[in-house]
């Protein structure tokens, strides 16, 4: 692959980067030099739980191992005792050794979903900051002064506002920026909100004799709101280790205008492919089907073909031609029982976990989202049936249940 044609891999889907000439430069000589380029990309161990955001960099350095290059992990052991201030309004907890080392198994597992184990390294930055001395801290927080530190929005807020803000924290940056000295890394990716702390990185290899890394900054995609940045806590998110109907069916809600962003960052679509969906759009083909299309690949991605096809099938049957799929949950009813068949019914669905209490499911029926056999249901007593049949049960958009009757 020629060079110009491996920077347009490596450059697609990024907000920022480091300027393209030195980027050339960079990766002409590591081919010279016929070895792979090294790309850092750290691993913050408080939230061991990744969605299809967290995954925006770990597809990008995918795309740059198949081109050749090794990625370099670094598990924050170190960092993690102090926690990432970005974008915080107050100092994080620190987090136990144990914790942060359980974290980071739980992270490398879904990882590996992803990147190629083969071509890997995996490094804790214990492994050289927690041998350092104190003369080693000093020398190090030398290189950086209080007013650069400032410069970060999130430090500057906080110190105007007279918020709390500690003097560990400054090391955060600079220790993260050592990690790139530690493994002599020629490229560090981060999302844009990590922006202040991979320049550092830049500086410190100079201030260490070191040829300055190149940078890749992959922007914060919006989850299926297509408004809010994706968040689990906004429930806004795609788990990589959801289901695949679940999979499936969240990518199908998002707005028309994401699903091009969608296929640049969360799929590896080369940028030849990308300009032709995008040409599909801008013609007369129907957004839903280009989406189901993007559905299908991203749960392929984090599932299997096979469980996409079926996850295909899944939302075709509910949502299109609204019927009640193959794999419904069976819930039982007795009507040789005192308790009203509705209220058994309640039960079923909470014991079985499919919803944490009655309450829950009575509020979705009094705001109209029951359905028995297709009859509106508004409240337990509505669910009247009669021996020997079986009924089909939808709670909200895409919850079926099978009711068969004693």
């Amino acid at each position: 692959m020629e060079i110009r044609e491996e920077m347009e891999v490596m450059l697609k889907g990024a907000a920022g980067h480091t300027d393209e000439e030195e980027i050339r430069a960079k990766t002409a000589r590591a081919r010279k030099e016929g070895r792979p380029l090294r790309v850092k990309y750290g691993l913050d161990p408080s939230a061991p739980d990744l969605h299809l955001g967290h995954a925006v960099c770990l597809r990008k350095i995918r795309q740059l191992q198949d081109l050749g290059h090794l990625a370099v992990i670094i598990i924050g052991d170190y960092t993690g005792a102090i926690g990432d201030p970005t974008g915080k309004s107050k100092t994080r907890k620190q987090l136990s050794r144990e914790e942060v080392v359980q974290n980071a198994e739980t992270y490398l597992s879904q990882v590996f979903q992803i990147i190629d184990r083969n071509r890997t390294e995996i490094h804790y930055n214990s492994e050289w900051l927690g041998k350092m001395t104190f003369g080693d801290v000093i020398r190090l927080a030398s290189k950086c002064t209080v007013a650069r530190m400032l410069e970060r929005d999130d430090f500057a807020n906080r110190y105007k506002n007279h918020q709390p803000l500690s003097v560990h924290e400054f090391f955060y940056p600079l220790m993260q920026a050592y990690d790139s000295v530690a493994v002599k890394a020629d490229i560090e990716l981060g999302g844009t909100d990590q922006t202040f702390n991979v320049l550092m990185g830049r500086s410190i290899q100079k201030d260490y004799g070191q040829e300055p890394q190149i940078t890749l900054f992959m922007p914060l995609l919006a989850g299926i709101d297509g408004v809010e940045k994706m968040s689990k806590s906004l429930g806004n998110h795609i788990g990589i280790s959801e289901d695949a109907a679940v999979i499936f069916e969240k990518v199908m809600r998002i707005p028309d205008p994401m699903i091009i962003p969608y296929y640049e960052l969360y799929t590896d679509r080369s940028p030849k492919e990308i300009r032709q969906i995008k040409a599909l759009l801008e013609g007369n083909s129907n957004p839903r089907d280009v989406k189901m299309g993007l559905a299908h690949e991203i749960t392929a991605l984090y599932t299997s073909a096979k469980k996409a096809d079926e996850a295909e099938r899944r939302f075709r049957e509910v949502f299109q031609k609204n019927r009640m799929p193959e794999d419904a949950p069976c819930l039982c009813a007795d009507l040789h029982l005192e308790t009203p068949a509705g209220e058994q019914i309640l039960s079923a669905l909470t014991d079985g976990g499919h919803f944490t209490s009655k309450s829950e499911v009575r509020w979705i029926l009094a705001q109209g989202g029951g359905r028995l056999d297709g009859l509106p249901v508004r409240e337990a007593k509505d669910i009247q049936l009669e021996a020997g049949r079986e009924y089909c049960l939808r709670l909200g958009k895409n919850k079926f249940f099978r009711i068969c009757v004693k």
